[in-house]
């Protein structure tokens, strides 16, 4: 499956450094089963995003697993793709923008025509530019958002309660991030995603902050001390503080670090996915056996 990860510093601008893609994966002898392409994106000091993508699929350049990005700002958002839908391309390639908002999806849904039709009704069709659900929902999601008067947790619930109610749903999983607050969301229960809360800021027992599972790394000596929220797909490293979220929760995380979680979709899409009713291929990107 896809993976997220979102990192919060509050106002502290930070340097990080990213891997995606971890060579010990041995990319060579798993070339059709691993990702097709990954991202990272940025919000610096001033604000301003910035997004560095990936589309090529991993098995075309041995090289790419060993490649780092370089990134200093406020709030981070990386993804690792694993393709249900649309071709490696830079335009299907996570993190997206759009009005000024970086954002990154895992999961998977059906009847993308009720979403595109859904999408010219509110007004936001003209945002995509690939051949994504990922980027379909986002930009259900921004003209939910730009309907709520720029309201980001009230557009994104939204959203997704649409999509619960209109279109199949295997998962939907997405980091949504602008310069001064991140939120993430976990829906159903088909994917994990995790928060874990270091705002404590306790100081690391290694030279700098470090977290690291096979697909994506990321460390940061300005980091070892200062406090930080971080969401992933999965633990990324054995800190106990990393807890798993409830289906249908929705976290919020403002500039100050304030954490407000909420469960505004408990209950399960009206037209629930099962693995069992997804195409081989899908279900093997979903569910990679290495």
């Amino acid at each position: 499956m896809c993976r997220l990860f979102a990192l919060h510093a509050g106002t502290d601008v930070v340097a990080a450094t990213f891997w995606l893609l971890d060579a010990p994966d041995n990319l060579a002898a798993q070339s059709r089963r691993n990702p097709d392409g990954s991202g990272v994106g940025v919000f610096d000091g001033r604000g301003r995003p910035e997004l560095r993508k990936q589309p090529i699929a991993a098995w075309h350049d041995a090289d790419f697993a060993a490649e780092a990005h370089h990134m200093t700002g406020t709030t981070f958002v990386a993804h690792v793709r694993y393709a249900t839908t649309g071709a490696h391309s830079v335009v299907n390639t996570h993190p997206f923008l759009q009005d000024d908002r970086i954002f990154a999806h895992n999961g998977t849904l059906g009847d993308p025509d009720a979403l595109d039709e859904r999408l010219r009704a509110v007004g936001t069709a003209g945002l995509v530019r690939g051949q994504t659900d990922s980027e379909r929902v986002f930009a259900l999601i921004t003209g939910s958002i730009r309907a709520h008067a720029g309201d980001e947790s009230a557009g994104l619930v939204e959203a997704v309660t649409w999509l619960a109610e209109n279109v199949p749903i295997y998962a939907v999983n997405v980091v949504l991030s602008t310069a001064t607050d991140v939120w993430a969301l976990r829906y159903p229960d088909a994917h994990e995603l995790y928060i874990l809360d270091r705002r404590d800021g306790a100081l690391s027992r290694e030279r700098e902050f470090r977290l690291r599972t096979r697909r994506i790394g990321a460390r940061s000596e300005g980091l070892r001390s200062r406090p930080s929220v971080v969401f992933a797909s999965e633990p990324m490293d054995d800190d106990p503080r990393w807890r798993l979220l409830e289906p249908g929760e929705l976290v919020h995380v403002d500039a100050a670090l304030q954490i407000t979680p909420s469960l505004p979709l408990p209950d399960r899409p009206k037209h629930q996915l099962r693995r069992t009713d997804l195409r081989p291929e899908v279900d093997e990107a979903l569910h990679p056996s290495v």
